[in-house]
């Protein structure tokens, strides 16, 4: 069972992790301000927020639990009712705030299948050598 990179605990793939990289909560003047100079629903910026930001802070993650990742966010994909702007939302009490609210993404089953497309591409050589393995091993 592969497990969490942090925890001593069965690593659940999560849609949180994408979203992670623009993630600002007490980070507002650094990263916010950083990222505020893009703009989400911009195609160039899209790319360039998900390369810079997203998957790059995921680079922790070995080939593995990147595989399970890029699996999950393909199988929400494929689920056309799937509300992927939940993701997007302003948690308070949880201390989370994004860079941009919810509201603002004008498609975030857009925002998500660009990322997966960009990592596909950022990831090709880990998916492939986790497609060579028997993941019942892991």
């Amino acid at each position: 069972m592969l497990k969490d990179p942090f925890l001593d605990k069965p690593y659940i793939p999560d849609m949180n992790y994408f979203i992670g990289g623009i993630e600002i909560y007490d980070r507002e003047e650094t990263l916010g301000e950083e990222l505020w100079k893009y703009d989400p629903n911009k195609e160039s910026d899209r790319e360039e927020i998900i390369k810079k930001y997203i998957l790059a802070s995921l680079n922790y993650l070995s080939y593995r639990h990147k595989f399970l990742l890029f699996e999950k966010l393909e199988e929400l994909l494929a689920t056309e009712d799937h509300d992927f702007s939940a993701y997007f939302e302003y948690l308070e009490e949880e201390y989370i705030a994004l860079a941009w609210y919810a509201d603002e993404i004008v498609d975030p089953r857009g925002f998500f299948s660009k990322t997966y497309e960009i990592a596909k591409i950022v990831w090709n050589e880990d998916i492939i050598k986790a497609e060579s393995e028997d993941c019942s091993t892991w």
